[in-house]
């Protein structure tokens, strides 16, 4: 597994927080539990948490300049989405990303998007589409600014507004982690320019599709786009295997989320 190297980390419970987490009011308890989670997700996604990364409480604590306790509770909140495995006596890491997992990852977006979108494209309604348009707009203009973290959100919102017309809680509930894992290695993928370009045709085909009330057409565009995005991911981790080893630069954490 990776090894973990010193880090700083500005945070946003401040030096006050280190206190009142132990013994503090389980508001206070939970909105430091909310702040170590959003940072620990946001450098698990992005990778500046590796792969096989131990996350060890006291160190975790004090970088993030809290107590163990809320830091424990946002280990035990990733590893609920599957981003983090934790072995009792052994401690918690960053799960893997292997191509195993990628496929698996996609072969189930696939199957709980499809359905989502089924009934998402019989619902759409204006407003819906209005919502998505702007969280488009808002991932392309992020992506271009070089803004991954508000690229990544846009990008998020744009499929879930969508996803959210289906009517279903549990199916959104059910995507929810098996979208974030699919997040970390679309993180892992550097997309060309002009693949850049693909997916915002991708995206777009879906939305119109759904705005037309085009079943078939929102399915097997949902498809297309969900199926492209696993020969990116498959593709760069079977061009990493075959190159030789390099040194990499140490991660680093966010400063917030």
């Amino acid at each position: 597994m990776a090894t973990t190297h010193r880090r700083t980390v500005p945070s946003d419970a401040g030096d006050g927080g280190r206190a009142g987490a132990g013994g503090g009011a389980d508001g206070q308890h939970r909105t430091l539990a909310d702040s170590a989670t959003a940072i620990l997700h946001e450098a698990i996604l992005t990778g500046r948490l590796p792969a096989g990364t131990p996350l060890r409480l006291n160190e975790m604590a004090d970088l993030l300049g809290m107590s163990m306790s809320p830091v424990r509770e946002s280990i035990r909140r990733l590893a609920a989405l599957g981003l983090v495995e934790v072995v009792q006596h052994k401690g918690a890491w960053v799960m893997p990303l292997t191509i195993e997992d990628a496929v698996d990852t996609h072969e189930a977006r696939i199957a709980m998007e499809t359905a989502l979108i089924e009934r998402a494209a019989t619902r759409f309604t204006a407003e819906d589409a209005r919502r998505a348009e702007a969280a488009l707009d808002e991932h392309i203009a992020a992506s271009a600014r070089g803004d991954a973290t508000a690229a990544r959100r846009a990008h998020t919102d744009f499929h879930f507004t969508i996803y959210r017309a289906a009517g279903s809680r549990w199916l959104l509930r059910g995507l929810e982690p098996v979208w974030e894992n699919s997040e970390r290695y679309r993180f892992a993928t550097v997309t060309p320019a002009g693949q850049n370009e693909e997916r915002v045709r991708e995206h777009r085909a879906i939305l119109d599709a759904c705005a037309a009330g085009d079943v078939a057409a929102a399915v097997a565009a949902v498809q297309v786009h969900i199926r492209r995005a696993a020969d990116r991911v498959i593709g760069k981790m079977d061009s990493d295997a075959a190159a030789p080893p390099t040194a990499r630069e140490p991660g680093r954490l966010p400063s917030g989320s």
